[in-house]
């Protein structure tokens, strides 16, 4: 049997043709994605102004200037290691260093609120949030009173003796900003406010401040802290002057260098007394000796009153208590 021939007009069967899809990457869903998020009103609106609002909140309380956080902090860790023989209690050594950093934040926040009126008419400070109008000063009082009330609500973690303490120094941290309206040497008041955390700290640590030891200490740090501040104090002489705003830079008058001297050796003094009653030995002695050369480079550095000149010797007074610290640390460390 004949094989018919095929009809050429036979529609014939042609498999349809298929565009094979792109394999996507991890990557290639990843940069689709973020295009995506990037158009949204979070990304747009919402977040800029949250970044913005965060930034100005980190100024008003110097959270991108920690050098404050450091000299709170040197006297505190002076007396927590002096206190506990160099072996501080682990819960007692957080509280008081998130107490530092809180308590320092929240004194910045009112500082700038009393000040928003002076500060736009010194160079250096009219670019705070307050002065430029990125943070409203209802902000400044309600982020004072919260890091406030965080900062004491730590601290009554602590025995009751702590906790008196704690008010009195909430008390001198908030009152400080405004003794510069009529108190003539208001580096004394911020002396008593950024070492009120040594009684503090051996309250923590021994339940008591009875004794003779952290009176003394706290000495040290009050000398030391009215002896930086007046260098800061000295940068802005001038503008203080104008402004009717008192200082000890301005009480001193040209003395300023010569009572600064004397501050800083009596501070010296009252930690080798410190020492002595504790019989530390020598790594302490290196501590303390090395804090005396940075204060005569301070005394170097002030010696023209340069403004500049003046803020770099308050920013060294950071490594004088690092010394101290130091010294403190490795006498426990390698002596006890």
């Amino acid at each position: 049997m004949e094989k018919s021939e095929p009809n050429a007009n036979a529609p014939v069967n042609i498999p349809p043709v298929t565009t094979p899809r792109p394999a996507y990457t991890l990557r290639d869903r990843l940069r689709w994605l973020k295009h995506k998020l990037a158009a949204t009103a979070l990304v747009t609106d919402v977040l800029p102004g949250v970044g913005a609002r965060l930034h100005g909140y980190a100024q008003l309380t110097r959270l991108d200037r920690p050098i404050g956080i450091w000299l709170l902090l040197w006297p505190v860790l002076w007396a927590l290691w002096l206190s506990s023989n160099g072996h501080p209690d682990p819960r007692v050594f957080v509280v008081f260093v998130l107490g530092v950093v809180l308590t320092r934040s929240a004194g910045c926040a009112m500082n700038d609120f009393a000040d928003r009126n002076f500060d736009r008419h010194v160079a250096r400070t009219r670019n705070r949030p307050l002065v430029t109008g990125q943070i409203d000063p209802a902000e400044a009082l309600a982020l004072c009173a919260g890091l406030g009330l965080i900062a004491l609500g730590i601290a009554m973690t602590l025995n009751r003796l702590t906790q008196l303490l704690t008010l009195i120094g909430a008390g001198l941290v908030v009152t400080y900003p405004f003794m510069k309206r009529f108190f003539p040497i208001p580096q004394f008041y911020l002396g008593m406010a950024f070492t009120w955390g040594v009684p503090m700290a051996f309250a923590a640590q021994t339940g008591s401040v009875a004794e003779r030891l952290p009176w003394v200490l706290f000495l040290a740090g009050l000398l030391w802290t009215m002896a930086y501040d007046t260098m800061y104090a000295m940068t802005d002489r001038e503008d203080d002057r104008k402004l009717g705003i008192r200082s000890s830079a301005l009480l001193f008058g040209d003395a300023d260098r010569f009572i600064v001297g004397i501050m800083q050796l009596m501070s010296l003094f009252a930690l080798w007394l410190a020492g002595r009653e504790l019989k530390l030995g020598l790594w302490y002695g290196i501590g303390l000796a090395a804090a005396a050369l940075f204060a005569l480079y301070e005394q170097l550095l002030i010696r023209e009153r340069k403004p500049e000149q003046c803020f770099r010797a308050f920013l060294n007074n950071n490594y004088f208590g690092m010394s101290v610290f130091i010294g403190i640390a490795l006498e426990y460390l390698f002596s006890r």
